[in-house]
């Protein structure tokens, strides 16, 4: 598997380009800015992306979703599939959030698949099982392809850390049930890539995350 990390945008949001690597079918995670960047990534690795996932619909993490699915209608004779979670969509077509911080609005196109939870994205051999995992936001939802023990899961859980709950539909009970119930279950060695900051490990954030104790 290709996992290549992009820091991007106004918040140094990652974004990552992930693509199976015998078919270089690939996606594109949280496109959140600099779409040059990212496109080149992908000319780069030879991908042929397929869905353009947003674990989440904070603008941060979807800045650069218009470029980059424009970009690749151009570079692809098939069009990738913008995707989120149907309590996400509606904030992704009205900017993401960006006014609440004095940022000007850029609303992505709207998404082409809504996913739930259980849903199964595929790359080449390789299956992302989607979870939903609210808290931070009502529609947030991690990526997890077991076969690879790796997990994509934007602003939920980060390396001893957690996300923000202080934003419009953010509640703390909730976030703090999606990561015991549908992260923490999943095996200790699962490689965590989180919207931002390095990654990190399930087992070492049920040992040492401090707001999880």
């Amino acid at each position: 598997m290709i996992v290549e990390t992009l820091v991007v945008g106004l918040i140094q949001t990652n974004c990552y380009v992930i693509a199976e690597e015998s078919t270089r079918e690939g996606a594109i995670v949280d496109p959140g800015g600099d779409a040059d960047q990212i496109l080149g990534a992908v000319d780069r690795l030879q991908l042929q992306v397929k869905y353009v996932a947003n674990t989440h619909a904070h603008f941060d993490h979807t800045l650069a979703n218009g470029q980059v699915m424009r970009g690749l209608d151009e570079r692809q004779k098939a069009p990738p599939s913008l995707v989120t979670h149907p309590a996400a969509a509606p904030l992704l077509t009205q900017g993401g959030g960006a006014r609440w911080f004095g940022i000007p609005s850029m609303p992505s196109p709207k998404p082409d698949l809504l996913v739930s939870d259980g849903d199964v994205l595929t790359l080449g051999h390789l299956s992302f099982q989607i979870l939903h995992t609210p808290g931070h936001s009502p529609g947030s939802i991690s990526l997890y392809c077991a076969a690879e023990k790796v997990l994509f899961d934007g602003d939920v859980l980060f390396r001893q850390g957690v996300g923000r709950t202080d934003l419009p539909g953010g509640h703390w009970n909730t976030l703090l049930h999606s990561i015991q119930n549908r992260l923490f279950v999943l095996p200790d060695d699962t490689v965590v890539y989180s919207g931002h900051g390095p990654s990190t490990t399930i087992g070492w954030e049920k040992r040492a995350n401090p707001f999880l104790r």
